[in-house]
Parts: C-alpha cells; structure tokens; sequence
C-alpha cells in the first residue's frame, strides 16, 4: 500500500498536477487501499487542518504585505536603503538586499518581495552598467529573506504543523536572516569589485535623516508586530489583524496612495493567494493524517537510525533532502510534507523544534531561487525578459553562499535559539 501511494504522489508531481491536487488525489487513494478507513475522513481531516485559530494569521499577514506594498512603502524604503548603503562599491545591489531585508519584515513572501524590491531596482541597476543577468540574480536570492525574516508565512506553517509557538520562530529567524543578509553584502562588494560597479555619492546626514523618517512608518510595523507578540498585549494571529490595519492606515490614509480600485484589487489578490495556500494546508493535513496513522514516521526513524549515529549526519541528511525537495516543492507545501517525517527523528536526536524549524525554512527559501521551480526566478524573468537558464547561471555563486549559511545556522544552534531563550 504504501509504496503505491508514494508512487502516485511522485507521479502526480512529475505530471505538473498542482500539489494540492496531488497530496489529495494520492492520499484518497491511500486510504481507499488502506481499507480499515472510511473515505468520510478525507472531509473531516481537511476541515482539521484547516480549523485552527493560528492559521487565520496567514490570510492577514498576505493582506498586510499587499497593502504594504500598493502603499508606496517601496519607494520609501528604497530610499532609505540607498542612503545608508548605496555609496558603498556595488551600492545598488546591496541597496537591493537592505531593501528586501526591510520589506520581509513586512510582507512574509519571496516572491512579493522580489516583485515589489525588483521592479524599482533591477532597472535602476541595468541603467548603471550592472549585467542584467546579475541584476536580476541578486535581486532573486535577496527576495528569498521574504521567509526568512519575521513575520514569516512559512514560519507560521511550521509552528502549526510542528505544535511549535510561532512566536518563537519568528524570534529565532532574526539572526540566521542578518546573517544571510550580510553574507549576500559581503558578495555584492566582492562581485562589484571584480566588475566595476562603483557606488553612487555618499548622502549627507540630514539626507540620511529626511529618508529615514519617510521610511519609519514602514520600518514600525515589524516592531509593533513582534512587540505586541511578547509584551502579551497580542497573539501572533491578533498581531496579524494589527497589522493589516496599521498598513491599511499608512497607505490609505496617511500616504493616501491606494486609491479605491486598488484596495479592491489588493483584496482580490490576497484573497486568492490565501485560498491557493489553505487548499495545500487542508491536503497537507490529510497526508499528514494518513502517514501518522501507517506509521511512516516510525519507518523513517527506524530506516535512518540503522547509519545515522548522530545528529549531525541527520542533519547533513536533512539538508540534501530539503534542498531537492526545493527543487520541485513550493516551500510551504514542503514544510507540510516533510514536518510530519522528520520532525519526530530530529526530536528524539536531540534537535530543538524551533531550530529544526528555522533550518527547514532557510533550506527551502533557497529553493526560491534554484530551477526548476525557484519562485523568484519566474518573478525576475517575467521583469527582465531572460530565460531562467541565463538567470540561473547568474545565481550559482549566489545559491553557494546561502548553502554555507545554512550549514552555519545548522551546525551553530544558538543563531536561532538565543534570542527565544531571552524571553523565557
């Protein structure tokens, strides 16, 4: 039975059907041959998935970043960003990477923060003699801080589907998500170097200061956002609902650049972006359910404790796994596949969840940016008019450098774990 339905997964996926049709579609079969299950379960297990009161921060934190970005937070930030870093040797790709660091902060998406980040800076790059190619590169792994730094939509799927305090994890992304930031500065200097591309002129304080302040009300709401998380005042699904109505003040009536047909629009898409990830959760439930049940958790615990003799082959292992799996998977869908195998194996090794969580999330946000289905890579293509061939030749050094961070954030805990400790 179960090698039948691995199969049909596998197959499902490699004929493109969508993955919630393919979690579905294989686990209905699943449990058809299981034989002891009434097919009355596939509802009930869906609606469980989907019937919890965390998972309403997803819908609002999509919502908050739209808004956020139709606001003209972009700009701002932009801005901002350009007067702190942009006289340096490569400015305007380490411009690109300051920006997308402060818009993750607010949207929680790769890709909308590549389209949001990219549409303002690629051009500007290419218009200052950067290879298209490497601008559009850049910008691709720079958006992938999207699901690094908090607040995070994959972080919420982990902490739901591992019963870990999402609070914490959006805690424990800070540091990994400075550090992928840094070493992707560190590139853009080293590449510019190489290359040329000299660093626009240094702006004068009250420069500085005069961007700033047209930027604070961007750069607050990931403050009041985690804030309010740990002062108590709110939950991480409450602080959602703040956000979307901090952001619909900024934009809508302060900056007064969302008119009325773009809110609506912006509610449209979110509306849509919400129900495509709730329909994989529902499915991702289900499968969760059915491999719970057969005991495939145990089977692999059992299969990688035979040549796994600690936690650090695991987690090698885990690596390459999650690094494929990003290769084809949207990385939420992966997350909720892939927590229900692993999870228990990396528990019973020793492996704090929160660490394993913010591991899972760093492998997979390279998988935004790694053919043949890197989401920030259709994102740049579709801006710049190149193949994802050329873009992803670009990327290689780029994708080095994030697997050496996750191999720091992997084998040195307290990247993610120090912070949480705090607030305990």
């Amino acid at each position: 039975m179960l090698p039948i339905f691995f199969i049909s997964l596998l197959v499902l996926l490699f004929l493109s059907v969508p993955i919630a049709f393919s979690l579905g579609l294989s686990t209905v079969a699943g449990i058809w041959m299981h034989g002891s299950l009434p097919l009355d379960v596939v509802p009930q297990r869906i609606f469980v998935a989907i019937n919890s009161f965390p998972l309403m921060a997803i819908p609002f934190f999509i919502l908050a970043g739209n808004l956020m970005g139709a606001g003209g937070i972009s700009k701002r930030l932009v801005n901002f960003a350009s007067s702190l870093v942009g006289h340096f040797t490569g400015g305007l790709a380490m411009v690109a990477i300051v920006t997308s660091m402060f818009f993750a902060a607010i949207s929680g998406s790769g890709a909308a923060t590549t389209a949001a980040i990219g549409s303002i800076l690629i051009p500007a790059m290419v218009a200052r003699g950067y290879q298209i190619e490497y601008a559009a590169a850049n910008q691709a792994v720079a958006g992938a801080l999207g699901v690094i730094i908090p607040p995070s939509i994959a972080m919420i799927l982990y902490g739901v589907a591992a019963e870990v305090s999402i609070g914490d994890l959006f805690l424990a992304g800070i540091l990994p998500g400075l550090l992928i930031t840094f070493s992707l500065l560190l590139s853009a200097y080293i590449i510019a170097n190489r290359r040329g591309y000299v660093g626009e002129e240094r702006k004068s304080p009250a420069e500085v200061w005069t961007t700033f302040k047209s930027a604070i009300l961007a750069l607050l709401m990931p403050t009041i956002v985690l804030g309010g998380i740990y002062s108590g005042v709110f939950t991480p699904t409450e602080a959602s609902v703040v956000a979307v109505v901090y952001s619909f003040i900024v934009g809508f009536v302060i900056y007064r650049e969302i008119t009325m047909k773009q809110l609506i629009e912006t509610l449209q898409k979110s509306a849509v972006s919400s129900a495509i990830i709730m329909i994989v959760i529902g499915t991702a439930g289900l499968f969760g359910f059915f491999i719970s049940i057969t005991g495939v958790p145990d089977m692999v615990y059992a299969l990688i404790s035979d040549f796994v003799t600690n936690k650090y082959i695991f987690l090698i292992i885990v690596n390459v796994i999650l690094f494929i799996a990003g290769m084809f998977l949207d990385g939420g869908a992966a997350i909720l596949i892939f927590v229900p195998l692993l999870l228990s194996t990396a528990v019973t090794l020793g492996i704090d969840p929160v660490h394993f969580g913010v591991i899972m999330v760093c492998n997979l946000a390279i998988g935004l940016v790694t053919p043949p289905v890197g989401i920030d890579l259709f994102v740049v293509s579709q801006m710049t008019k190149l193949s994802v061939v050329k873009i992803g030749k670009a990327v290689i050094p780029l994708i080095l450098i994030l697997i050496l961070d996750v191999l720091i954030i992997s084998f040195f805990p307290p990247l993610s774990t120090w912070i949480p400790s705090l607030m305990k």
